[in-house]
């Protein structure tokens, strides 16, 4: 169980029509992905060497990524050095059992977190409150979904499906110190949060992070933020356990110059993070007493072997693909039934989980394939290339099963087209048989039968059938060729172009090569 929180929701296209039914969800994803859009481009450009600081991201990452047992190992080495304790789970069970027995050695039941895409994936709150432990999520949006008894619903901006007087109404019902007279002001509901959490950050004894990366030369992680409560979480508690994705890696401090510049502009638009907080291990009467890190597999050496759908390990979780995606502006994050939505989400979970289930063979679809999530990724992952990749991969896992049990309808229909196209004179009666069957289509179209045609009747539901044309194109070749010029007419030749057989024409001091 890879994920097991999402296990059991629909698949993609049940869901995304649930959510297209729901108008305030989709005014409030419109508003916040709009203005997230404006202010990102803004700062993006900005910067003059954006290009070449996106191409140096991408091949520190693909270096990385080839070479990533020698720099886990040596991640392993300086961790251990520095006083910190290394472990290693191959998935989602293992990594909660790993942070389940460390908070109970230390003694409490209580962890206060900071917001973790690895914690969500491997649903590790979930699985603490199955042993008896609560986990309170204090990054102010995780907050109100944990609250709203809710799920994230975009990477960086979990409760972006939330408009302020729904906040409100969350935290008059569910925060037992919440102000009498809280309104939807964002500053004070944000004053309400901080107000909640200020006994949490002072009595826990437990802290529970992620990392946005982690660097090899010296075994230390790092975490950038925008609120505070990630440092709070860091420093104050005795014990600090973080749970880490092994593709988070990055060989030197050096590198983490070029990340310091893209991340922050393309997640919140910001030249940088008000809150950077690095640390190495374990120093005495500073910081924690003791940490802990968990290194998480999960499927992502799965997905290291696939040549094109690796590319998806280089995320550095920024969200920018998100908002721009004409997809989820529409359905928002809850239909990818994953902690990864959008676009990366439609190509990561699938790698992750395996594309065995009927919900992940569906994700690589949720997409229009337009490419303005490649363009704005900081890092370069071609998300349409790994798209159409994954969706051959779904089609061949299925194909076998679909062809020789259940769809002998299908198999029928396609041999039947293959059998025309073999065939001049077979495909020449089927174009003409089309073009006297345009009647029956009516003018767009629209007729009413072809929403029910079979085996096209998934398509047909959502899009007009083609009209077909009056003539084939074989038919409209001869007779304009016919019109034109005779049979023997030599071709003509484009102005500026060497007739044949003669030699190319040398200007100045140029070549013919140039």
């Amino acid at each position: 169980m890879s994920m097991p929180t999402y296990l059991g929701m629909p698949a993609f296209p049940e869901a995304a029509a649930e959510a297209l039914a729901n108008p305030q969800l989709r005014r409030n994803l419109a508003h916040a992905t709009g203005t997230i859009r404006t202010k990102r481009a803004a700062a993006v450009a900005e910067l003059t060497d954006w290009d070449e600081l996106r191409a140096a991201a991408k091949a520190i990452k693909d270096h990385t990524l080839a070479n990533l047992d020698h720099y886990l190992l040596q991640l392993e080495e300086k961790v251990t050095a520095a006083g910190g304790q290394v472990h290693w789970a191959d998935g989602a069970a293992e990594a909660n059992a790993i942070v389940a027995s460390l908070t109970r050695a230390a003694g409490t039941d209580t962890v206060v977190k900071v917001k973790s895409m690895a914690t969500q994936e491997t649903g590790l709150n979930e699985a603490l409150a199955a042993e008896g432990i609560t986990a309170i999520e204090t990054d102010l949006a995780e907050l109100i979904v944990q609250l709203g008894r809710d799920r994230p619903s975009h990477i960086l901006v979990p409760a972006i499906h939330r408009n302020r007087a729904e906040i409100r109404e969350i935290f008059r019902r569910e925060m037992p110190d919440a102000p009498a007279g809280l309104t939807d002001d964002p500053a004070e509901l944000a004053a309400a949060a901080r107000s909640h959490l200020r006994r949490a950050f002072l009595s826990a004894t437990v802290g529970v992070s992620g990392a946005n990366f982690a660097i090899a030369e010296t075994g230390s992680l790092v975490v950038l933020e925008s609120e505070g409560n990630g440092r709070m979480c860091l420093t104050l508690p005795e014990t600090l356990i973080s749970v880490v994705g092994i593709e988070k890696l990055l060989p030197s401090w050096r590198d983490l110059e070029v990340f310091l510049a893209l991340l922050p502009r393309s997640s919140t638009a910001e030249r940088m993070n008000p809150y950077i907080s690095t640390w190495t291990g374990v120093r005495p009467g500073d910081g924690p007493r003791a940490f802990h890190l968990v290194l998480l597999d999960n499927g992502r050496t799965t997905a290291l072997a696939d040549k094109i759908g690796r590319q998806a390990l280089r995320c550095i979780k920024c969200s920018a693909c998100l908002n721009v995606c004409p997809v989820y502006e529409r359905v928002g994050g809850h239909a990818y039934g994953s902690p990864y939505p959008g676009p990366i989400g439609a190509i990561l979970t699938p790698q992750l989980r395996g594309m065995s289930s009927a919900a992940d063979q569906a994700l690589p679809y949720a997409s229009t394939l337009c490419g303005a999530c490649y363009d704005v990724c900081p890092v370069a992952i071609n998300i349409p290339e790994a798209l159409v990749h994954l969706r051959s991969l779904a089609v061949d896992s299925r194909r076998h099963a679909r062809f020789q049990t259940d769809f002998p309808a299908e198999r029928l229909a396609l041999g039947a087209v293959a059998w025309t196209l073999r065939g001049r004179r077979r495909l020449a009666f089927a174009q003409r048989a089309a073009s006297a069957s345009r009647k029956l289509f009516g003018a767009s179209g629209s007729a009413a039968w072809t929403r029910r045609l079979p085996l096209l009747g998934g398509w047909t539901r959502t899009r007009n059938l083609p009209v077909p044309p009056p003539e084939s194109f074989r038919a409209w070749w001869a007779r304009t060729r016919q019109d034109d010029a005779s049979p023997d007419s030599p071709p003509e030749i484009a102005p500026g172009l060497p007739s044949p057989g003669t030699a190319p024409r040398q200007t100045g001091s140029g070549t013919a090569d140039e």
